[in-house]
């Protein structure tokens, strides 16, 4: 009977297509199924809530509070080089080359399939080309602050069939850049203008443009770019600065691109609250690998309540009281020593036997410099081992919010026509949030620059953005070339505090202007292409 049935069904009929998989018979056919090709390349996006390493500590910013990952064996030593990349590590595939381009054969897989289907609606087809054409545009633009000039591949390549032709000599600087911004204006008017959460968007467009004008130094576009994202959309600051890094801040009007973080269920959330948070709590509870800890000079970047920065001999600041009379995002922003966090009051002072005190010596998971981060940092979930890999917060990881398309125009606009009256309007909505006074009048177009620096340098702190400021403002070589530095704090005789800066364990820094403002191309991938032979960058 089994050799009867099996005979008496036609090899038509067991050629049957498979439907719990996506198959190139079915997924440019349906809406539904050609969307989940396109979340995958989504799910690309930084993800910046399951790092124990951020961006942040290849800066100025913060110190990783362990010795071994790459932010201190390779970048803070300038150890890359064409044999290692430099960019080994968990946050690797955000600016690995490889791996960036594994993206961009993605959407180039999506856009030519989506392009040549006669199944799906001309209206899918302009918002979802849009989306992938940003997404392409958003991983060249990350290899770009890497490397400079990459092959700008827009075809799916395939050595089967086009041998040698796979290989792509390296485009210049300047073309592509070219590429990207065009990609973003072509794209802006197939985009919402507030689009559903999660998506790309019109902002999100015009953000990266503006961002990477900025990052070329193209002011007056850069200037038009962010202008256009404050004139058109309906983007605006959050009241509560501290509740935006949050999850209850994820449908923030602020936030423009970011990678959301859905619950429920294992491996769909963050982190980081268990891995760069402050390290114990109450009873010596390590709830935190303590990855990130912010630098001294950080801390004196915030200003005091009344506006005024710390070196301004009538602010009111007193270096044995350092922490008192601060700006609000001093204290939405930094654990230290004295305040409360999650269950307990954090001491990092010496002497008193505290688990938190600074870690001079590596000795353990303790802060290297006096300080933690409170921004980002959920407590109103159960830290310790749970969270280290639990994936237990589910706040987003945010790229562009309007924040800083606020500080984008008032760089751009002030170094391409002076501080007028736009520039002090974007800074002080900025400041304004935290409840500071708008900046004096009259100042220079030097003077302004100085103030949107120490601006911008507070405002997107553990948003792994300063190394790239560093980079294209082109003083990492002076930033990245001195100690980065703590605060010891001691207990006098008396009963008073006595505060001492002093140089980070892991706070030595080393930058070669010569060669480090971009990183090497792999030799691995020069090896694998002809065209890219002898066109590594300078000094490597």
């Amino acid at each position: 009977m089994g050799a009867a049935a099996l005979t008496s069904c036609s090899d038509k009929q067991l050629d049957v297509e498979p439907r719990d998989r996506l198959t190139d018979a079915n997924v440019w056919t349906d809406p539904g199924a050609s969307d989940l090709f396109l979340n995958d390349i989504y799910r690309s996006l930084p993800d910046g809530n399951n790092w124990y390493d951020p961006v942040e500590n290849w800066s100025d910013n913060t110190i990783c509070g362990f010795a071994w990952p790459t932010s201190r064996t390779l970048v803070q030593q300038a150890l890359y080089s064409p044999a290692n990349a430099g960019l080994s590590g968990e946050v690797s595939n955000m600016y690995n080359w490889s791996t960036n381009y594994t993206y961009i054969r993605k959407c180039n897989v999506f856009i030519r399939n989506v392009t040549a289907s006669s199944s799906l609606s001309a209206d899918y087809k302009k918002g979802r080309l849009a989306e992938a054409r940003f997404l392409r545009a958003y991983f060249y633009h990350n290899l770009w602050m890497a490397f400079g000039g990459v092959p700008v591949i827009t075809d799916v390549l395939d050595v089967e069939t086009q041998g040698d032709g796979v290989f792509r000599a390296r485009n210049t600087s300047e073309e592509t850049l070219k590429f990207i911004t065009d990609e973003c204006t072509a794209i802006y008017a197939d985009l919402p203008p507030m689009p559903n959460s999660g998506r790309i968007g019109k902002g999100a467009a015009m953000a990266l443009k503006g961002w990477c004008e900025l990052f070329a130094g193209k002011w007056a576009a850069a200037a038009a770019s962010n202008k256009k994202i404050m004139d058109e959309l309906d983007y605006d600051l959050d009241p509560d600065y501290a509740a935006l890094f949050l999850s209850k801040g994820n449908a923030s009007k602020e936030s423009i691109l970011y990678r959301e973080y859905a619950p429920p269920g294992p491996g769909k959330g963050g982190s980081l609250d268990g891995l760069i948070g402050p390290t114990f709590t109450k009873g010596g509870a390590e709830t935190s690998w303590g990855g990130m800890n912010p630098t001294q000079d950080l801390v004196d970047d915030y200003a005091m309540a009344n506006g005024k920065v710390i070196t301004d001999p009538t602010s009111g600041y007193n270096p044995q009281k350092p922490y008192e009379n601060r700006e609000k995002r001093f204290y939405q922003s930094i654990v230290y020593d004295g305040s409360w966090f999650y269950n307990d009051t954090i001491f990092t002072r010496r002497g008193i036997g505290s688990p938190n005190e600074i870690d001079l010596t590596d000795r353990d998971d303790a802060g290297q410099t006096g300080y933690y981060p409170r921004k980002r940092m959920a407590t109103d979930i159960t830290l310790g081992a749970a969270s280290w890999d639990g994936y237990t917060s589910y706040q987003n990881y945010i790229i562009f919010r309007y924040a800083e398309v606020l500080l984008n125009y008032a760089e751009a606009q002030n170094e391409a026509a002076g501080p007028d009256a736009t520039v002090y309007a974007a800074v002080d909505a900025v400041r304004g949030r935290s409840d500071l006074n708008g900046l004096p009048a009259g100042l220079s177009k030097d003077q302004m620059r100085t103030a949107i620096r120490r601006e911008r340098r507070v405002e997107l702190a553990f948003e792994d953005k300063r190394y790239w400021d560093l980079i294209r403002w082109k003083i990492a070589e002076v930033n990245l070339n001195r100690p980065l530095r703590g605060i010891s704090i001691t207990v006098a005789p008396n009963g008073s505090l006595q505060y001492a800066p002093v140089d980070a364990r892991g706070g030595d820094r080393k930058f070669f202007a010569n060669k480090n403002y971009l990183f090497p191309i792999p030799q691995s991938v020069i090896e694998q292409n002809p065209k890219l032979q002898g066109k590594q960058n300078p000094g490597y």
